[in-house]
């Protein structure tokens, strides 16, 4: 079985998706996060860097696990207990660790928001939802309006559920803005930035009657079911690049 080194795997995804131009949450820490012998023989893809994953990594006998949210969200000390389990789990098991936040957000490309766009048929996505100079999501002027409902049945489809439709606009959508993940809290400026429909992951109990005020359309899909293209895309593109495998690990939250 082909083995790449691990430094060219971080190095190309480093230059792929420029973490050091976006301003990202402290306990994001993009980037390797754990090593292992160095080589790589196999690449899993999963959302989230947990003791779950880890594990689903190790049985499938990969040496890299490239995720979305990584090992530290929650604090990292003390190293006890089922924290503990994780760090032995991942040296015996000689699994790197690789994460990548909002870079893989905003990606043009490999993106969550831009692959989902893709997902749904949508074409020449722009830029959109400015955070710190840097944009972490897409917006499509449909050449035609699409049907409200419609729209429903295209996202329940792509996502495998039914998303949360606050029906706070027209009932025919012309401006989508998709930003994915935990922006349903910030739809005040997927407004300002001129769109009529907004498709998000996971918003707050106030999000529906701010909908209403704001005359906006809201799609939450779920914060996890939103964010399985970025780790996806990003793990084909090293398979293709250098020759190894790789599978998906569908872990799901629930949220």
């Amino acid at each position: 079985m082909k083995r790449v080194p691990l430094k060219r795997i971080v190095d190309h995804c480093e230059r792929r998706l420029h973490p050091g131009t976006y301003k990202d949450y402290d306990r994001a820490w993009n980037g390797l996060q754990v090593e292992n012998d160095g080589t790589v023989r196999r690449i899993a893809a999963a959302v989230d860097a947990s003791k779950a994953t880890v594990d689903l990594a190790v049985a499938a006998k990969a040496d890299l696990l490239v995720v979305h949210h990584g090992l530290f969200w929650n604090g990292t000390v003390p190293w006890t207990g089922r924290r503990y389990q994780l760090l032995r789990r991942l040296i015996e098991g000689n699994l790197a660790v690789y994460s990548q936040h909002l870079p893989l957000d905003g990606h043009p490309t490999l993106g969550n928001a831009a692959q989902l766009s893709r997902a749904l048929g949508f074409r020449s996505p722009k830029p959109f939802f400015e955070h710190h100079g840097q944009h972490l999501g897409v917006s499509i002027r449909l050449p035609r309006p699409m049907d409200r409902e419609e729209l429903n049945r295209k996202l329940s489809k792509v996502l495998g559920a039914t998303p949360v439709l606050l029906r706070g606009g027209a009932v025919t959508c012309r401006h989508i803005g998709i930003c994915t993940g935990g922006a349903g809290s910030e739809l005040a400026q997927a407004a300002r930035e001129g769109v009529d429909t907004f498709i998000s992951g996971e918003g707050p109990h106030w999000s529906h009657g701010l909908a209403e005020d704001l005359g906006l359309n809201v799609f939450l899909g779920g914060h996890y079911a939103t964010e399985t293209f970025g780790v996806r895309a990003l793990a084909a593109e090293l398979s293709e690049t250098f020759g190894i495998e790789w599978t998906f690990l569908d872990h799901p939250s629930g949220l």
